[in-house]
């Protein structure tokens, strides 16, 4: 081989070399960018996606009380009048339940809390309990058997069922369930009623 040619084709190769550097340079590069964070709408593994929509913490809450069955306030698991949310905050309905229950008869802790009141409301005995993670329990009408503080179970007697919210030819006791201040059907979190027997359309006056 010739020193002339052995010239021209180190020339070649130094040509060629810094090409080749340059276009795995530039492969290199297109990999790393592409695998940065995940675009909206992409699907990720692992831990969620720092943009990844999360279901609201009331919706949460709703959901995962709901999946463990809360206890009836009375042995009778006849609904005499259903929730009828109202259409806004201020608006007519029946924001709970009527269940049928003879005066007098205990009414117990739908599900643990602690007791935050106890006592009249508008001449009616209430008892009601905080569950924790936004969710309440109001008990209406009882003549109460605890006080502001009680820490109770589910099943835990609270009262006895008075007159009041429904009238002593129909006795019954009123179930509440407020979650982030916002009152849902109770029936959500309680096992199947046995039967529903609604009042007569004039009955449903009474909020």
């Amino acid at each position: 081989m010739t020193p002339r040619r052995s010239w021209t084709r180190l020339g070649a190769a130094l040509v060629v070399v810094p090409r080749v550097l340059v276009l795995c340079v530039v492969a290199l590069c297109t990999v790393t960018l592409g695998a940065g964070p995940a675009r909206a709408g992409s699907s990720c593994a692992g831990p969620p996606c720092a943009g990844a929509p999360r279901r609201p913490a009331s919706i949460r809450t709703s959901a995962s009380m709901a999946a463990s069955a809360w206890t009836w306030p009375v042995p009778e698991r006849v609904v005499l009048r259903p929730f009828e949310p109202p259409a806004h905050d201020y608006g007519a309905g029946h924001r709970g339940i009527d269940v049928r229950a003879s005066v007098g008869t205990l009414a117990r802790a739908p599900a643990a809390g602690t007791v935050v009141f106890a006592g009249p409301v508008a001449g009616r005995g209430v008892v009601t309990i905080d569950h924790g993670r936004g969710v309440r329990s109001s008990l209406d009408s009882v003549t109460p058997d605890v006080v502001v503080g009680t820490t109770v179970a589910a099943g835990t007697p609270v009262g006895r069922v008075a007159v009041g919210h429904c009238p002593a030819a129909a006795p019954c006791v009123h179930l509440g369930v407020r979650v982030d201040e916002r009152y849902v059907d109770p029936l959500a979190y309680l096992a199947p009623a046995a039967w529903p027997v609604l009042l007569p359309l004039g009955d449903h006056a009474r909020g």
